[in-house]
């Protein structure tokens, strides 16, 4: 046997143990192969407080992570998997309190930026996997710094967590 043919049955075994009951990506999700299509609708930012345009980067941040892990073609409506949502929570509390110098009074040397989204997931093909549920995830951060000028930043690395979170509880079932 040459090396041309023994690459060449090595590629189809290769593609045949590949091949399975499912679609499978190297992101670890696995679909039913009668799943097709995913319609996100647009979290709306329902938070008392944070930057106004939070709606819009989550929405954006979301759709564009299942389009890149994924083979799924997004429609704007009637998916195969559905996903929905808003922010319903945005809130700065106080982490590490630390003392003022000669009569400043004591004051917060670290702040939490924390976010929880809601969001609901239906799978039409399979609705064992569905789920109403909440994400949350925080961002520390030192108050010698300029908020406003970091908050933006901020925002999308809590936002980019919590995608991945309702990824993996999503179309990777962990």
């Amino acid at each position: 046997m040459n090396l041309k043919t023994f690459s060449l049955i090595f590629l189809i075994g290769g593609l045949v143990l590949a091949s399975g009951c499912g679609v499978y990506n190297f992101t670890g999700g696995t679909l039913s192969p009668d799943t097709k299509t995913i319609t996100i609708a647009t979290f709306y930012n329902n938070a008392p407080l944070g930057p106004s345009n939070m709606s819009a980067i989550f929405t954006e941040t979301i759709k564009d992570y299942f389009q890149q892990n994924t083979s799924l073609e997004l429609v704007d409506t009637n998916g195969d998997l559905q996903l929905d949502g808003f922010i319903s929570n945005y809130t700065i509390t106080p982490v590490a309190a630390t003392s003022g110098s000669q009569g400043q009074g004591d004051f917060s040397a670290l702040s939490r930026i924390t976010i929880t989204v809601s969001a609901t997931y239906t799978n039409v093909n399979d609705p064992t996997f569905d789920f109403d549920r909440s994400f949350s995830f925080f961002k520390d951060f030192d108050n010698s710094g300029n908020l406003a000028a970091n908050e933006e930043a901020y925002v999308e690395e809590i936002f980019d967590q919590i995608v991945l979170d309702i990824f993996n509880a999503s179309v990777a079932n962990w």
